[in-house]
């Protein structure tokens, strides 16, 4: 099979990565990929976002199967489109991404359907919204209603912390017309766990639970990231909280969305909290996060291809999915200055010697003419290994990451620790 994964991160090296593993694929390619993932795929120089040029490329190339991996060509449609070109196509369509792509959508779907989540109320006039986080107080969660590359989130110990928040949404366009809508939350206390499952439009197989760490730096301080590390399994996610998940959550989901005629198809994850009240939904997304992907794809141990196909296809529960049994961590490194001001252009050294006992995804880099690999933005690399354990996880890479080195590199040390 001739297959093209959509988008250019760690998310996207460790799904060719283990794509490159099925004997049924045959020639990859990745669109734009980066410095890592040129080693395992062909990278094409187009922009994940630009949905024309991507199915014009898969149709002119014969791609048997394409990969949408990142949230904006989702919300775009970019399914949508490569099934009408005739090609199948991994990730949900337009109007069931929605679940990611609006928060005010997903947060009116579990009220419909008795989802466990946070009280809200939805705002699309500041006033409004402001007068509303004078009632509640603090602490109070402001959320963008769009897309924000993950950083559309404040949680306000302050009332006057949230209501800046809701002025740079709404008033200064921080993150555009994403920051338009906003949606205002109680703030739930509890452990955070993810669960993100392989979906079929009815059928639903939940992978390992992982964790991710979103602040900058040690102690859980700082502003939000994209991730600055991840691990699985979670030793909080029990067996219990599995089957409440499932029951209360996971598959009401999977039947809200298909019982409003928006079948999902693809990887939803579940951000939860784990509250005295029991599980409830943070947030959906409507892909594989990164940086949890790198371990949990670590974890894999069925073919990769086979599930993609068995979600396309309908036939998810006719596929075994498989896990390694011990545990992975993920410790990312970044560019220092990352998430607001970093440079890039610096070359990594220490790359051979890390992947000998870990397997290091590249994020941002890229390959000079010259085979030099440099720092190309703010989550560099996600240095990912394996363990018996949890803790042997953690050692493990944090003893590859002490072999690589570039300027300003900046990493928590304290990932699977807080």
């Amino acid at each position: 099979m001739k297959v093209l994964v959509v988008g250019g991160g760690g998310r996207e090296h460790a799904i060719c990565w283990k794509l490159a593993q099925s004997p049924k694929v045959t020639e990859l390619y990745c669109a734009p990929g980066n410095g890592g993932i040129a080693q395992v795929a062909t990278c094409v120089p187009i922009k994940a976002t630009d949905v024309d040029a991507m199915v014009s490329w898969a149709k002119e190339n014969a791609m048997d199967f394409v990969m949408v991996a990142p949230d904006d060509p989702l919300a775009l449609g970019m399914v949508d489109a490569l099934e009408a070109a005739g090609i199948p196509a991994f990730g949900p369509r337009a109007n069931a991404a929605i679940i990611e792509a609006s928060k005010a959508f997903s947060k009116e779907l579990m009220k419909k359907y008795h989802i466990p989540t946070a009280k809200y109320e939805t705002f699309t006039e500041m006033d409004k919204a402001l007068a509303y986080i004078d009632e509640q107080g603090a602490p109070i969660v402001v959320k963008a209603d769009g897309l924000a590359l993950g950083k559309g989130v404040v949680v306000a110990s302050t009332v006057d912390e949230a209501k800046t928040a809701v002025r740079e949404m709404m008033e200064d366009h921080k993150f555009g017309q994403s920051g338009s809508t906003v949606v205002i939350e109680e703030c739930m206390v509890g452990p955070e766990v993810t669960v993100l499952a392989f979906c079929d439009g009815e059928h639903l197989v939940p992978m390992l639970s992982s964790q991710d760490h979103k602040r900058a730096y040690d102690g859980n301080l700082g502003p939000n990231t994209g991730g600055m590390g991840a691990f699985c399994p979670s030793p909080k996610y029990t067996a219990e909280i599995a089957k409440e998940c499932m029951e209360k959550i996971f598959l009401p989901t999977v039947a809200a969305l298909k019982a409003e005629g928006r079948p999902f198809k693809g990887v939803i994850y579940f951000g939860l909290m784990l509250t005295k009240d029991g599980p409830k939904v943070v947030e959906y997304n409507a892909r594989f996060g990164d940086p949890e992907t790198q371990p949990l794809l670590s974890m894999l141990d069925s073919d990769l291809m086979d599930i993609f196909e068995a979600c396309v296809n309908g036939t998810l529960d006719q596929v075994e999915v498989k896990w390694k049994d011990g545990a992975a961590c993920c410790i990312v490194l970044a560019s220092g200055g990352y998430p607001v001001k970093y440079q890039s252009g610096y070359p990594i050294s220490g790359l051979e010697e890390a992947g000998k006992s870990a397997t290091v995804f590249h994020a941002g880099t890229k390959r000079q003419e010259d085979g030099t690999i440099v720092t190309a933005g703010g989550r560099v690399l996600g240095v990912t290994a394996l363990g018996a354990d949890l803790d042997e996880a953690i050692s493990n890479a944090y003893a590859a990451c002490a072999s690589i080195s570039f300027q300003d590199m900046h990493m928590r040390k304290d990932i699977g620790k807080v």
